[in-house]
């Protein structure tokens, strides 16, 4: 092989301009792993003709050397230009899946079934969750597994006083007192949007709503709805509400609500579209009694979010969840490290070392410290006690993940704020509005 590509290498100095050439050079540079060298044959080509194959073949080379977001962009610029043939779709659906993009890939894979029903990829099958045949969707009368039944509350989530207020007032009197509702014909539910920067506890908050409550909680992930086949994810959808409505007070949360209810101008496809439309009929509860379900959605990003969500009786009270604050985060640290080996550790003293901390990343300080106690009870052949020292050393290796999502939420709060939805953002950052 190495021959092969020194005699097309010395060809090419005599014709440069021969796109081909370059072509048959680029696929024995792949088959060679050559990847970076193969990546340079595709760029030539592209400086001499915009070839939508050339930039096939730079996708395929940044899909094998993982850099997954290069390769959707480039696949995402050829499906822009009509350059929609099944191998493009495929390696985008593949690369959808790998950055995560779970709801778009579904989207594309119903595409290349259009194209080629008897296709099957058995990767993405089993990854998609995908059902073999749209008419075998299991009649589940036992809904048993979707539904908790919290044993926390208030009590177990440390500091957060303002947050656990606003929901007080806005959730928990309500179904306290549903006499006094139901006097003035106002119902009892609604929903509910919790948003801020990832890993503060807004899933763990929304289990403890339920258990102050004394209400079932359903906790919805992206799994128990998406699936492949047109149809099916609203089914899914429609069905778990309906598990909600017969099991009142109920608390039906939706994690990461933004990529079931992303802006419908966002997108292309229908799929998508079909998705947010049965979720706003679901919330409306036009054709079902919603009286009693409350809905909690979380998201990181609610600037992503389908303004139909946040209507009157949709997603209409929007509560931010900050950072943990100085109390919640000794709480948090003295929750984590109550079972294992410690001393002398000043928990008031960590708490004011971790201003901007999440909660993900006081457990990823805890992780850090532990494996440097671990070296050193591997040599002493037994256990030895964690200090303020190594959660100190930790900190300076690992600094506070909610910076990045606060620098985003800013630009929001300060440039796109007309209903004052980020007010709660300015406040935390103190900058006036």
């Amino acid at each position: 092989m190495e021959d092969s590509i020194k005699s097309l290498i010395e060809a090419l100095e005599f014709s440069p301009n021969n796109i081909a050439l370059r072509f048959h050079l680029a696929q024995v540079l792949i088959d060679a792993n050559r990847l970076d060298e193969a990546e340079e044959q595709y760029l030539s080509i592209l400086e001499l003709e915009k070839h939508p194959k050339a930039k096939l073949g730079l996708a395929h080379i940044y899909y094998e050397k993982e850099d997954f977001s290069t390769c959707n962009v480039i696949l995402e610029e050829l499906i822009d230009n009509d350059h929609t043939d099944f191998d493009i779709k495929l390696l985008y659906t593949k690369g959808l899946v790998k950055e995560n993009s779970i709801q778009k890939a579904i989207e594309i894979y119903q595409e290349l079934l259009e194209i080629n029903p008897s296709f099957h990829d058995e990767d993405l099958d089993q990854y998609l969750k995908v059902s073999q045949n749209p008419s075998e969707f299991p009649e589940d009368d036992n809904h048993d597994h979707f539904i908790q039944r919290p044993s926390i509350n208030f009590k177990h989530v440390g500091g957060m006083d303002n947050v656990k207020k606003e929901i007080d007032l806005k959730i928990i009197k309500p179904l306290s007192h549903p006499e006094l509702y139901e006097a003035y014909g106002k119902k009892i539910g609604g929903g509910i949007l919790l948003y801020g920067p990832p890993g503060c506890g807004k899933t763990y908050l929304a289990k403890a709503t339920a258990g102050q409550v004394k209400a079932k909680f359903i906790n919805v992930s992206l799994n128990d709805i998406l699936d492949m086949w047109i149809g099916a994810s609203e089914k899914k959808l429609h069905e778990i509400f309906e598990v909600a409505r017969q099991n009142t007070p109920c608390v039906l949360f939706f994690d990461e609500i933004d990529a079931l209810g992303a802006s419908r101008s966002d997108m292309k496809q229908s799929a998508g579209r079909h998705l947010i439309n049965q979720f706003l009929q679901e919330l409306d509860g036009i054709d079902n009694n919603n009286d009693g379900v409350l809905v909690l959605g979380a998201t990181n990003t609610p600037w992503h979010l389908d303004s139909a969500f946040r209507r009157p009786g949709r997603f209409d009270r929007i509560i931010f969840v900050p950072p943990p604050d100085e109390n919640a985060r000794e709480s948090i640290f003295k929750l984590k490290l109550a079972k294992k080996p410690t001393t002398n550790l000043k928990y008031d003293s960590l708490a004011k070392k971790t201003k901007s901390y999440s909660g993900a990343d006081i457990e990823a300080l805890i992780d850090i410290a532990i494996e440097e106690k671990l070296e050193e009870a591997i040599l002493k052949g037994a256990p030895q006690p964690i200090t303020n020292k190594e959660i100190l050393n930790a900190v300076k290796k690992h600094k506070p993940s909610t910076q990045e999502w606060f620098s985003s939420a800013k630009n929001f709060a300060l440039y796109a704020n007309e209903s004052g939805l980020y007010d709660d953002v300015l406040d935390f950052l103190k900058i006036k509005k």
